[in-house]
């Protein structure tokens, strides 16, 4: 069971270094925008999420780096939930030039699900294990 979407990006100057390159850090903001609009297409916003007393704080994070990105390059990341969350929500990233095989960096992110008014980690809302085992069953990759 899998669910991969494709978030695409063009790269602005402002995110390149002097050498040309994509900067670091701003992969973990690429990863952040693919996830939105994976769990928007989901059918979960994450601001009506918010809205109803949750939140999903990033607890874990690693980025592999293969091969440069560089200015105006179209990116496409895929952005990849192989199972239905519990306490927490492992995705699987993968960046590469749009309509390029090649691998420029990979990537995961682990998200928790929290109780803003608690302060504290809870289970997933049933409705977002719902959510999720509906969109794990029909599958997409």
């Amino acid at each position: 069971m899998n669910f991969s979407t494709v978030y695409r990006h063009r790269v602005r100057y402002r995110e390149c270094d002097p050498m040309g390159v994509v900067y670091h850090a701003h992969y973990i903001d690429y990863f952040e925008a693919a996830r939105t609009e994976a769990l928007r297409e989901m059918g979960m916003a994450y601001k009506e999420l918010e809205a109803s007393g949750v939140i999903m704080p990033v607890v874990d994070l690693a980025v592999r780096y293969r091969r440069p990105a560089r200015y105006d390059d179209v990116l496409e990341i895929t952005c990849s939930f192989s199972e239905v969350p519990t306490m927490r929500l492992r995705i699987e990233y993968e960046v590469r030039r749009e309509g390029e095989p090649e691998v420029l960096a990979t990537g995961h992110v682990t998200l928790c699900f929290v109780d803003v008014a608690r302060g504290r980690p809870i289970p997933a809302p049933p409705a977002v294990r719902a959510l999720f085992e509906g969109v794990l069953q029909d599958g997409r990759e």
